[in-house]
């Protein structure tokens, strides 16, 4: 065995691209390892991956950070996985082979089904038992829609031929050569079939969907045994040891482990989780409970809502639009603006998520004028992140009783120094950027560490979240608030009436 310090591989699957990260026992990011992934778009509120893609991908980004950071794999203690949340994937139990591209969390086919569920009242029972709302957000609907399209999928499911699982339990299995098929509870708790209480497949919901047993994983802890790579893949057997959905990962890595704390994490999306302890929440207001983490046979849970959008729309103001070169531009281009503009940018392209819930909104620019220019549009852009998440700090602070003191933030936009400033005027409330803006695959560092007696409990952890900046609001609240009329009046455009008062507790489903 080599005499180097225990070292975490975290493979870091998301949305928009897959990493590995080389972590030291101070939680130290040693090598980081990145490959964009392609998106397909095959109709309109349709999203794709090549599941292939991302495992070859996945193991490329693997053997290139531990190459970066002169680490032999027999030097690591523990492999950790943090994965893109709800996105499913159907493949060969005996091949290892997809059946057919990943279908994406953001991907909106299946909305006319949850409508139907919806219609047929079984929304109360799948909220009840998951937590959940019946939305094509989740796996559920996704993976039914897969058993009906894949020819003779169903029969060849029921007769154990076939796998599935979100993209933690893909990656389990093909680093483990097909002899772990296995999830944690925090993606578990993503797909309508799992309950939210118990962490087992619920066979209720089973039959609801049209889900065979025979397909799914086996739910274990987050912090637990997933069983060991394949030494050919790096050239040891790393023993895989923490597991988390990202917005579960990025919560555990911002040290928001107790209740009262609150993270939001601004990647392809934006997700808000703000912590409650043992105690499953209740939402009012149409947000998610979630599994936050599952230690011993215990869960711990949070509170959630989903911003479909966020790193998106600046990748469509480079990519759709041509505005700018790259992201980083739109920070001067933030401070040139005007803020009191009547530019109003509703993100809506697949759909808008928490707290309203309208799989059929789509989005749209308000407020031009003959002066409005390439500025005010990116701040339109930036600011209807700001404000979705605005309206999720205040949906959360209705369902747990208060608003938290500050607001932690991690992931790409985060490193915006403008967009951070512009959303604590937003929310009036301090905003806390971390040193490590990478949380999510801290927390899967962090999570492998732990079960592999890296560090022995959450006390060893205090000190690997370190603080960059706190951004305070500089804006009076009577000049958000006008701003704010703007942005609620551009929604009622684009939602379904019945979508448009999230805050009221009794306002029915879109």
């Amino acid at each position: 065995m080599s005499s180097t310090p225990p070292r975490i591989l975290v493979l870091d699957q998301g949305t928009t691209s897959s990493r590995a990260v080389v972590y030291d026992e101070r939680a130290q990011p040693l090598a980081i390892a990145q490959r964009e992934l392609a998106q397909s778009f095959p109709r309109s509120g349709w999203v794709e991956h090549d599941a292939e893609e991302i495992w070859q991908d996945t193991l490329a980004c693997a053997r290139e950070a531990l190459q970066q950071a002169t680490l032999a794999a027999d030097a690591v203690a523990a492999l950790g996985i943090t994965n893109q949340r709800e996105t499913i994937v159907l493949w060969d139990r005996a091949t290892g082979q997809p059946l057919h591209p990943a279908l994406v969390w953001q991907d909106r086919r299946t909305a006319d089904v949850c409508a139907r569920l919806r219609k047929a009242g079984h929304e109360p029972l799948v909220q009840e038992r998951t937590g959940l709302l019946l939305d094509p957000y989740f796996s559920a609907t996704k993976l039914a829609w897969l058993l009906d399209q894949v020819p003779q999928a169903r029969a060849r499911a029921k007769a154990g031929e076939l796998a599935a699982g979100t993209i933690d339990s893909w990656l389990i299995f093909r680093l483990t050569d097909g002899a772990v098929h296995a999830t944690d509870a925090t993606n578990a708790s993503r797909t309508l079939l799992c309950g939210l209480e118990s962490a087992a497949w619920d066979e209720e919901l089973l039959a609801l969907f049209d889900v065979p047993r025979e397909l799914l994983p086996e739910i274990r802890d987050s912090v637990g045994d997933f069983g060991s790579c394949s030494a050919k893949l790096l050239g040891a057997a790393i023993p895989i040891c923490g597991v988390a959905g990202d917005q579960q990962a990025a919560a555990f890595g911002q040290g928001v482990r107790a209740p009262g704390t609150m993270k939001s994490t601004y990647g392809t999306g934006c997700f808000t989780l703000a912590h409650t302890g043992t105690t499953r929440p209740r939402s009012a207001h149409r947000l998610l409970a979630t599994i936050a983490c599952r230690r011993d046979g215990v869960n711990s849970y949070a509170i959630e809502g989903s911003i479909f959008q966020a790193g998106t729309v600046v990748q469509w103001l480079r990519d759709q639009l041509g505005l700018i070169r790259d992201a980083a531009e739109t920070e001067a281009l933030l401070a040139e603006a005007d803020p009191d503009g009547d530019e109003v940018l509703v993100p809506a392209f697949t759909g808008m998520g928490a707290p309203w819930w309208d799989p059929h909104a789509r989005g749209a620019l308000f407020g031009l004028t003959r002066d409005s220019g390439r500025a005010q549009i990116v701040r339109a852009a930036l600011a209807s992140v700001a404000w979705q998440t605005l309206d999720l700090v205040e949906a959360t602070g209705h369902d747990v009783g208060g608003l938290p003191q500050r607001l932690r933030v991690d992931g790409g936009m985060a490193r915006n120094d403008g967009f951070l400033q512009l959303l604590a005027d937003t929310l009036q409330m301090p905003v806390e950027r971390p040193a490590d803006t990478e949380s999510t695959a801290l927390g899967a560092a962090l999570l492998a560490g732990l079960g592999a007696g890296v560090w022995q409990n959450e006390t060893d952890l205090e000190t690997c979240w370190r603080s960059d900046r706190e951004f305070t609001p500089s804006v009076e609240p009577s000049r958000i608030a006008a701003r704010r009329h703007k942005w609620r009046r551009a929604l009622e455009k684009v939602l379904d009436p019945m979508c448009t008062n999230p805050v009221t507790p009794d306002n029915p489903a879109c």
